[in-house]
């Protein structure tokens, strides 16, 4: 039923039915005989055609052209020349057959002007409401589609970027750990696993995403937990209930891992992470190396994810990374 109102066709038989009702089956023309209808017809078809003939042939001129001298002056021409055939049709015709009140003031040609403007005004502004309405649909169909394409687009990026920092991963506690690299590589295969079977998806579930970066910190400690100070703090309220885009939350813990760990020193990273409300709040620091020791970066993730929050949650988030004083520091709100 929605689909049918919102068409074009259906829009304009509702404004020549709702005009001729207003403008036919009014106070003075009486609709008693199929004669008296068919005159009201008449009558109806010279206020129709008077503002069909100035929305397709004379608004164009200051819509499209933008002239408005010309446009006044057809507009005036063409509301004196219909007035005259109107004013012609009442005394002619109207008066003698259909009239409900014999009031001589609705024969002069100032009234048939009068009728001219108001059915130009209702039938003209209508039929643009609804143009307006029709081109801000697809617009907005447009934009999202768009959107949509490039989230899409986003999100397959995604896949090689992790799977360059997880063999990353691999190799560093293949080099530390070569004994525990096997079950390091069964549990990244689970991460990579997850990431492919979701990153597609609009949202996930909060807990799921939290489950995976627990497993993917669990991975880190095995490589740098010796030197590497880690918290994971987190709580939520209804927990079952929040959703979030994937990978969204990640991206950053990831990021406080590859930058902050990069050297041989005492390092430290503590996530806290944060749900009330439908807010969420993530607060990440981490330590500031002072040198590094190699790990190339590609700046795909975070750059991507930053691009991601404003299609996704556009207005609806507040995102500040920052150097701070011997750390590094991350504050993220999103409204879920």
């Amino acid at each position: 039923m929605k689909n049918i109102f919102e068409r074009k066709w259906t829009q304009e038989v509702g404004i020549l039915l709702f005009s001729f009702i207003l403008f036919t089956l009014n106070d003075w023309i009486l609709i008693a005989t199929w004669k008296s209808l068919f005159l009201g017809t008449i009558y109806f078809s010279f206020l129709y055609a008077h503002a069909q003939f100035n929305r397709y042939y004379i608004l164009p001129i200051l819509l499209k052209k933008h002239n408005p001298y010309l446009f006044i002056f057809l507009t005036l021409l063409a509301l004196a020349i219909f007035a005259l055939g109107l004013n012609y049709l009442a005394h002619s015709v109207l008066y003698n057959n259909c009239f409900l009140h014999k009031d001589q003031s609705k024969l002069n040609y100032q009234y048939q002007i009068g009728v001219l403007l108001g059915s130009y005004i209702c039938i003209i502004g209508t039929t643009k409401i609804f143009e307006y309405y029709r081109q801000q649909k697809d617009a907005d169909s447009k934009e999202l589609l768009s959107r949509k394409n490039q989230i899409d687009l986003l999100n397959k990026q995604l896949n090689p970027h992790f799977l360059f920092n997880t063999l990353n991963t691999i190799y560093g506690l293949s080099i530390k750990y070569p004994e525990k690299t096997p079950e390091a590589i069964m549990k990244i295969s689970d991460l990579l696993r997850y990431q492919v079977e979701n990153s597609n998806k609009d949202l996930v579930s909060l807990e799921e995403e939290i489950s995976f970066i627990q497993s993917y910190i669990e991975i880190e400690k095995e490589r740098v937990g010796y030197r590497c100070k880690i918290e994971f703090d987190y709580q939520i309220d209804e927990p079952h209930h929040r959703y979030i885009a994937p990978m969204i939350v990640f991206t950053f813990v990831e990021n406080a891992f590859k930058h902050g760990t990069s050297n041989i020193e005492k390092c430290f990273i503590k996530i806290d992470l944060n749900v009330r409300n439908g807010i969420l709040t993530l607060r990440i620091s981490n330590s500031l190396p002072s040198k590094n020791n190699g790990r190339l970066s590609t700046k795909m993730g975070l750059e991507n994810t930053k691009a991601r929050l404003k299609m996704i949650y556009p207005g609806t988030h507040l995102i500040k990374v920052e150097p701070a004083e011997h750390a590094f520091e991350t504050f993220l709100e999103i409204t879920l």
